[in-house]
């Protein structure tokens, strides 16, 4: 993987034979490396040197004017609305991929012939992106072995990773494809049903985030580990809040792990034993057992319930009395109650 600091220094020395004002971000915008300062500066380029990304709203402006397909520098006006300077967007392309944008601010100095003065610098950042998108999949193969249970395999991953770090598991899309090697620097991802994502711990919800938004889907997320070793641990949890965002959509469409009390303990049942509990339930029909388990997640409160379903508290009652008769259990009954709830929630993991 490429080293931080020869794409800073190669920053330095664009901006210093240029004469302006650089950032380089990544393909999603997160900033990689900054320049000295030459001449003005705009909000954008304080915000993005001060919280290492462009907002949205302004990633919006610039990605009008086709960067992400830009085979050389493209020109963007400024715009007193959104406080941006006039600018230069140089696309670093490498083998016809976009894994970054240069971004130089142009007081009208910065003519087609001195940017082509710094072409051979612009190719040597964008080999350098490619580079590291080129060793992050190269890690992506390893990250199965370490989220292995088998010890032998997890022995075998050849990654060095640093704690403490979070797994997150992804549902993919047969419709949506996720760009993975544009997340942040130090998140190994894997492809595969599910997308396996190993995050650093503080930005395991934001790659959650990311990566379900592009596929349109849901995501878990796992406990983090001090250790890197026991990752497979936090993979474990992924899969299975994945599973519990899956089916329950009070935790959609991203599922915490760490969020999921009771639930964390139906996640972890085989079909098996969820197919015994949900056998409490089975005589219950789609309204029945919608009426019911809405009453229980209220805690068997009537008026909220009857409020929640839009129905009548008579009608309500008359539900109950039948479910109770269709299961032979007594709603009033602590046990019963308990046997029902879980028997509803289990019916879900078994769909």
């Amino acid at each position: 993987m490429y080293d931080p600091a020869d794409l800073q220094e190669t920053v330095d020395e664009i901006a210093a034979r240029l004469g302006a004002s650089a950032t380089l971000e990544d393909r999603s915008f997160r900033l990689l490396a900054y320049g000295a300062q030459h001449g003005d500066i705009d909000t954008v380029r304080q915000e993005s040197i001060l919280r290492r990304r462009a907002s949205g709203e302004v990633r919006d402006y610039f990605e009008r004017y086709g960067i992400a397909r830009a085979d050389g520098p493209v020109r963007i006006p400024a715009d007193a609305a959104l406080k941006v300077l006039a600018r230069v967007c140089w696309p670093l392309r490498h083998g016809e991929v976009t894994y970054g944008y240069l971004w130089l601010l142009d007081s009208g100095a910065l003519t087609d012939e001195r940017l082509a003065s710094a072409a051979p610098l612009v190719a040597r950042a964008a080999a350098a992106l490619a580079q590291e998108a080129r060793s992050r999949s190269d890690l992506g193969r390893g990250l199965l072995a370490l989220l292995s249970p088998d010890p032998e395999e997890r022995a075998g991953a050849a990654i060095d990773a640093a704690g403490p770090v979070t797994a997150v598991a992804v549902r993919e899309s047969p419709e949506r494809v996720a760009a993975l090697w544009t997340l942040p620097r130090g998140v190994l991802a894997r492809p595969g049903s599910p997308v396996a994502l190993l995050a650093p711990a503080h930005l395991a919800g934001e790659v959650a985030q990311t990566v379900q938004s592009a596929y349109g889907t849901a995501a878990g997320v796992g406990g983090p580990r001090p250790d890197p070793a026991d990752a497979w641990l936090s993979w474990r949890e992924a899969r299975q809040a994945l599973r519990i965002a899956e089916h329950f959509p009070r935790y959609a469409p991203v599922a915490r792990w760490e969020d999921l009390g009771v639930h964390r303990l139906l996640a972890r049942l085989g079909l098996p034993d969820l197919r015994e509990l949900a056998a409490e339930t089975a005589a219950l029909d789609a309204e029945l057992a919608q009426t019911v388990e809405v009453y229980l997640d209220l805690g068997g409160h009537a008026q909220k319930t009857a409020a929640e379903l839009g129905i009548h508290r008579q009608t309500l009652y008359y539900r109950l009395g039948k479910a109770e008769r269709l299961t032979g259990r007594d709603l009033a009954d602590g046990d019963d109650r308990l046997a029902v709830h879980l028997g509803l929630k289990a019916a879900r993991l078994c769909r």
